[in-house]
């Protein structure tokens, strides 16, 4: 059985980084952009890893353009836009796809691992998304696919998938499941 640690993923200058390094450790990998909606989530994840990276919590960060083009710019623009306006820490990856026949192959096995779940229909942006995708496809639901921006992957010690968060989840809620496994 394939764990985290089978994969590698490329840092921001284009080095090989194998996700065996961080074996041991927590991890929430998490697909982010720079001009969501969702994107004011850096900070509180930020907030997140200050609190817990002690106790061996890793979050992984891969940024992505394909949804609605909001992740412009190149690798460094976005890890200096991160830095300077939420100072963040964690570890930042290459731009890359999280779905289609381009998709790391990371996030292949991710989404295998857990599909979408639904929205958290509380959150003020879900109406939207929801709304968005019935328009262009109403079997979106079916699929594992990555919906949007900040969907987060929760990974134990043994590099298990043990939950999906989707971008509108409470990320006080997503800092308790951290909590139990840390």
């Amino acid at each position: 059985m394939k764990t985290v640690y089978d994969f590698s993923l490329l840092d921001k200058k284009g080095n090989e980084v194998k996700l065996s390094e961080y074996k041991g450790k927590v991890l929430l990998i998490v697909n982010t952009a720079t001009e969501c909606g969702f994107t004011p989530q850096y900070e509180e994840l930020e907030a997140m890893y200050g609190r817990l990276k002690d106790k061996d919590f890793e979050i992984l960060d891969i940024p992505c353009n394909q949804f609605g083009g909001q992740a412009p710019g190149s690798d460094e623009d976005i890890a200096q836009f991160c830095r300077l306006k939420f100072g963040t820490k964690f570890p930042q990856f290459k731009k890359s796809e999280v779905n289609g026949d381009d998709a790391l192959p990371l996030y292949k096995w991710l989404k295998s691992q857990k599909g979408f779940e639904g929205f958290d229909m509380e959150h003020k942006i879900a109406p939207i998304l929801v709304d968005m995708f019935d328009k262009s496809n109403p079997d979106w639901r079916k699929s594992s696919d990555i919906k949007w921006n900040f969907t987060k992957f929760l990974i134990n010690r043994e590099g298990e998938v043990v939950a999906r968060f989707e971008p509108t989840k409470d990320l006080a809620k997503v800092e308790e499941a951290i909590k139990a496994l840390l």
